[in-house]
């Protein structure tokens, strides 16, 4: 089993550095030039719009905590022509959200060293972009730990400026505090929307978190809270320090924030937090833009050799170099200011698509899909999402949205021409469509997918009893029927089983049953007997949701496992009651085994249990 070497710490700290960058140091300026002081109530708004997918990302990653993240959630929901687009989208918004954070640095490097050039940033921008791919080559741990590092260097320099900033602010600069009406506030926070989009991307190296089930949600959450905090903080200290004629429009207002605290060392201080503030969002997007060519590659979307990983470090090498140099390409050839427009307007559609993929993974009703976490108030933060985001996508502007349409005519390409003929797996929403039409599908595959995802997610180690599952025989009856009915049915697959003819079977059976009742409780059976032979133990799982009913026994039985073992097999007799005993005991076990829809989902119902295994 592949080890996760990213804990907590780590995920709060990919997540923090993704956010904090433009959206704090260059922002602030044009959003004040928009909406006054009030923009205060714009990136509270902006961090309210983010929650919904915070949460819809948190239950797709710990249902399905897998490298790509959003394009995995949306190919397995709505299948893989979408998912190409959506894999395509991400690694571009990424990327070039990486890169332009590098080329970012420019504007205050040159607070520090005023006579650096064009060229000099560039090149400076390429070295780092070089230094993180190396480091994301040796260790995901490695580049996690510097993360780390350098996220609470910046978190410090932040905390100390606010701390500063709070007792010099004027009253006065924030009069008028909405100088417009409220609609200056939706746009504005439409525009700084993106500056919490970082705030999901650490599920894309969701398959690389220790304990996804609990690190994904609450590291994303913890980061959303300290950078929402901190953002309204750094914005309403500098509102009160630098007069609006310098504020409005500018690109360094932190910096200049600084400079009336402090003078020259005050800028430097704030450019180096600036600075840092770009590496973490760079690092940040090649550790998960990274994951995303691989994950398609994995799924025969993209060409096999992409998804290789190193064998000592786990690392995907190929698809790493892959994204830095794009990355390189566009510091270096391209003016990306309309694409990174496209790039945000991606990340919002992209958005769009995660909250549909909830709707999607839900309506289904897999029973394999068990998100550790759940959107809270479904459907209606879902849609309320959906909507929103539509109406943030139509303030982007054309250009933006036809470039995004060009990705999406790429992924459908891309599907007919190259993938189609590799992949056969089903998707979330074909289980959808067979609910409202009422045909089954064939195919397991997705099922089977995420039965295995939930597996190495909860790290269950198949036991004895596992394995007599995987193969044994499960009926499913759709009448009531009588005991002495049914165990001759079940008598018969022994019968085959154990090579014991069935009439003795039977016999054993009405014996055991007259001795004493094998019904435990109230819809709970286990008839167990004992064989001639030996070497020999297999075992029966029963349902009936119409009941079994048994003689001298009020409640009918809905659900029933049947056992029989030869005599030396006494010992595992008994720790095979034990799981069984176990196994019912968990909470909503009655639920999912009745609503399971077939006989694979009740086996899977059983596979997935968080009962104690055997070592």
């Amino acid at each position: 089993m592949k080890k996760r070497q990213l804990n907590l710490l780590d995920v709060f700290s990919i997540s923090t550095g993704a956010m904090i960058s433009s959206g704090i140091f260059v922002l602030p300026g044009i959003a004040f030039a928009k909406s006054g002081p009030a923009m205060i109530l714009a990136y509270l708004l902006a961090a309210i719009l983010i929650i919904p997918s915070m949460f819809a990302k948190s239950e797709l990653a710990t249902a399905m905590p897998k490298a790509g993240g959003v394009y995995f959630f949306i190919d397995r929901a709505m299948g893989p022509w979408l998912g190409i687009f959506g894999g395509f989208a991400n690694w571009f918004s990424l990327s070039f959200k990486s890169a332009f954070a590098l080329i970012g640095m420019g504007a205050f490097a040159v607070l520090i060293f005023p006579d650096i050039n064009i060229i000099q940033i560039k090149t400076i921008a390429v070295i780092v972009c070089l230094l993180f791919a190396a480091t994301n080559i040796l260790s995901v741990k490695v580049s996690g730990k510097i993360q780390v590092v350098l996220v609470f260097v910046l978190l410090f320099i932040l905390t100390f400026y606010v701390s500063r900033g709070f007792i010099s602010t004027h009253p006065d600069y924030y009069v008028p505090f909405m100088p417009d009406n409220f609609s200056s506030i939706i746009s504005t926070a439409a525009l700084i929307f993106v500056s919490f989009g970082g705030l999901t991307k650490v599920a894309s190296i969701a398959e690389e978190v220790d304990n996804p089930g609990r690190n994904i949600p609450l590291g994303m959450l913890l980061s959303f809270s300290v950078v929402t905090l901190l953002y309204l903080l750094v914005v309403g200290v500098t509102i009160g320090i630098v007069p609006a004629e310098e504020l409005r429009n500018s690109t360094i207002p932190l910096s200049i924030g600084a400079g009336h605290l402090m003078g020259k060392p005050g800028i430097i201080i704030l450019s180096i937090a600036a600075m840092t503030a770009f590496i973490t969002t760079a690092n940040a997007g090649i550790m998960s833009a990274s994951r995303t060519p691989m994950a398609m590659s994995r799924d025969q979307l993209l060409p096999e050799f992409i998804s290789r990983v190193n064998k000592k470090t786990n690392t995907p090498v190929i698809s790493i170099l892959l994204t830095c140099t794009f990355m390189i390409i566009v510091i270096v050839f391209l003016n990306i200011e309309n694409l990174v427009k496209t790039a945000s307007s991606l990340m919002i559609i992209l958005f769009m698509m995660n909250n549909i993929s909830v709707i999607v993974m839900r309506e289904s009703r897999i029973q394999n899909y068990r998100p550790k976490f759940k959107v809270p108030l479904y459907p209606f933060m879902p849609i309320f999402a959906i909507i929103s985001y539509l109406y943030l996508l139509f303030n982007m502007g054309l250009i933006p949205i036809l470039i995004s349409s060009a990705f999406l005519i790429l992924g459908i390409l891309i599907y007919y021409f190259y993938a189609r003929k590799r992949i056969k797996r089903t998707s979330a929403l074909m289980h959808v469509i067979k609910r409202i039409s009422a045909k089954e599908l064939k195919s397991t595959s997705l099922e089977d997918e995420l039965r295995d995802i939930v597996m190495t997610r909860d790290e269950i180690v198949e036991d004895r009893f596992d394995k007599l599952i995987k193969k044994c025989d499960i009926l499913d009856v759709e009448k009531s029927i009588e005991i002495n009915e049914l165990l001759k049915e079940v008598s018969l697959k022994f019968e085959m089983q154990c090579k014991i003819d069935k009439n003795i079977l039977i016999k054993g059976f009405k014996e055991r049953e007259e001795q004493s009742s094998t019904v435990l409780k109230p819809g709970l059976a286990i008839p167990h007997i004992v064989i001639p032979g030996e070497k020999c133990f297999h075992i029966i799982p029963v349902r009936c949701k119409k009941g079994i009913n048994f003689p001298n026994v009020k409640e009918p039985v809905y659900t029933m496992f049947v056992l029989v073992g030869t005599l030396d097999e006494r010992s595992y007799h008994l720790r095979a009651l034990m799981a069984i005993a176990n196994l019912v005991q968990e909470s909503g076990f009655n639920e999912r085994w009745m609503k399971a829809r077939n006989v694979e989902e009740l086996r899977d119902v059983i596979l997935l249990s968080n009962r104690k295994r055997e070592s």
